[in-house]
């Protein structure tokens, strides 16, 4: 098949999360499968700065931007993924991260600059960019792409689409007086399109036109058709329920796996344990913590928000530091959350090792060095450090929520004795439940090292690569691609949509 796949962003080129790792791995997994995929990208600085050789393949003139916008044909690196690049003057051609600015703000033209990506997409989708390939699918991810789907619902001849929903609290969300702005097409303000209690909805776009939506793992398609969950999408998913397919993301193996990771001090595998040891007492160094393999060392690597429970971390921090037990923090996010961070650093010198920002090499060591991995998040859409600690035998203690559900295996006496428990769930998210699963982590640590060190294997032993999931998105490819486009529509306008929450407004302008 020719998949059209469109993203704001891949790894290795531009990262914020986990859209990145999936669109830099499930493409060059579909590749392995014989299809002939294409990524499609803003051309930001930084991929500019990453990719290697490129060239100009046309010039469009698009509603939304005042210049000709430029696509360039590259190759994503490590991979034989052709890789479209859409540069728009003016629109992303700015440094720093793709989504907001040096303030942790959102750039305040971010609905112009997605639409205009959206509209390149279009014409990349219908054959009008590169006349040499057409897509017989175009796959969208997140908000940013949202208007894809939509734009292209009015096509009479178009090809089939797919809209993945990574994390439904960001929705892209605009003022009502920003559709018109966009010259959006009428036809798509709606009940049953982008119109959301009098906002312009970017995600909405893809979950109500899209010929199928899945998101990013079987868990979190329960929970997203709830109020709980839905943050006022919950009626429309509701309602698409029967074309909407939960798939666990996987991860890419030639970047993750101990055995092979030039990015650790010592690699190691199932027969060489004491390798991850050495990696212990190596991280321990280079973060200034005390070397000793006697202390449990736990660590958390993510974004510093409360949707991640790193404030029920801090609410344990006094109980926790009374036991031989060290953390190992690293990520950004919320700026009061950080300050928070570092002055408890100060406070624990000898326990707890703050990193604020993001680095690649270092979560590789934190993965290799560390005996357990924090995921208190209050919902967890996947989650892929969860995988990846697994993989490296570093035990998650996480929240029994979406993803994290489908991918740990809860240690109980009967999924060890199986050799299946590879961590620790727990279902309230409290500090009470986490400092509790804590405890009887850290418990086991002491004083059972052997069935830890079973644990430690079961996870190691993991099989989270693509292949599975990469067959699931392609036998609904493939039948969605094989359905008449009468078919497809047949019967999906004029019903009316039961929306049951309104939309909170912290999320709008995500």
């Amino acid at each position: 098949m020719d998949i059209l796949f469109c993203t704001s962003e891949a790894y290795p080129l531009i990262k914020t999360g986990g859209l990145a790792d999936v669109s830099g791995s499930l493409p060059k997994a579909l590749l392995q499968l014989e299809h002939d995929i294409r990524l499609v990208l803003p051309a930001y600085p930084a991929v500019l700065q990453r990719v290697g050789a490129r060239v100009k393949l046309a010039e469009l003139n698009l509603t939304g931007c005042d210049r000709p916008v430029r696509i360039l044909i590259s190759q994503l690196p490590n991979s034989e993924v052709p890789l479209y690049l859409i540069d728009a003057p003016g629109l992303f051609d700015r440094p720093g991260n793709p989504y907001t600015q040096a303030d942790g703000t959102d750039w305040p033209d971010n609905a112009e600059r997605f639409a205009l990506f959206a509209r390149a997409c279009v014409a990349l989708a219908l054959g009008e960019a590169d006349h040499s390939w057409q897509p017989q699918l175009v796959h969208c991810n997140d908000w940013q792409t949202g208007l894809v789907p939509a734009l292209l619902s009015l096509e009479p001849q178009r090809p089939a689409t797919l809209f993945s929903i990574h994390n439904l609290a960001y929705q892209g969300l605009f003022t009502a007086k920003t559709f018109g702005a966009l010259n959006l097409p009428d036809a798509l303000w709606s009940l049953e399109s982008l119109e959301f209690y009098n906002l312009l909805s970017f995600i909405k776009g893809g979950i109500a036109h899209a010929d199928w939506v899945t998101t990013v793992s079987p868990g979190y398609a329960e929970e997203i058709i709830e109020p709980a969950h839905g943050y006022g999408l919950d009626g429309l998913l509701r309602h698409r329920y029967s074309e909407l397919t939960g798939i666990i993301n996987g991860v890419d193996g030639d970047t993750w796996g101990p055995a092979n990771d030039p990015l650790i001090t010592r690699r190691y595998d199932v027969h060489t344990l004491q390798n991850k040891l050495f990696n212990k007492f190596t991280l321990q160094r280079d973060m200034g913590l005390t070397v000793a393999s006697q202390p449990l060392m736990l660590s958390y690597v993510g974004r510093i928000a409360e949707q991640k429970g790193i404030d029920m971390i801090f609410d344990i921090m006094e109980e926790l530091f009374k036991l031989p037990v060290q953390l190992v923090m690293l990520g950004s996010g919320d700026p009061k959350l950080e300050v928070r961070l570092r002055a408890a650093e100060q406070h624990y010198p000898r326990q707890l090792a703050v990193h604020i920002g993001y680095d690649e090499p270092l979560a590789h060591h934190i993965n290799a060095g560390a005996d357990a991995l924090l995921i208190p998040s209050r919902y967890e859409p996947c989650g892929l450090n969860q995988m990846y600690s697994q993989l490296y035998g570093t035990l998650p203690i996480a929240h029994c929520t979406g993803g994290l559900a489908d991918t740990i295996v809860n240690f109980t006496q009967q999924s060890l004795d199986a050799h299946k428990a590879t961590g620790f769930l727990f279902d309230d998210d409290t500090p009470e439940a986490l400092l509790a699963t804590c405890l009887a982590a850290l418990s086991l640590y002491r004083n059972s090292r052997t069935d830890w060190w079973k644990m430690v294997i079961a996870g190691m032993k993991q099989d989270f690569s693509w292949t599975q999931s990469a067959r699931q998105y392609e036998e609904i490819y493939s039948r969605l691609v094989n359905r008449g486009q009468h078919d497809l529509f047949q019967g999906r306008v004029g019903k009316v949509i039961n929306l049951s929450e309104q939309p909170s407004s912290q999320h709008i302008l995500h």
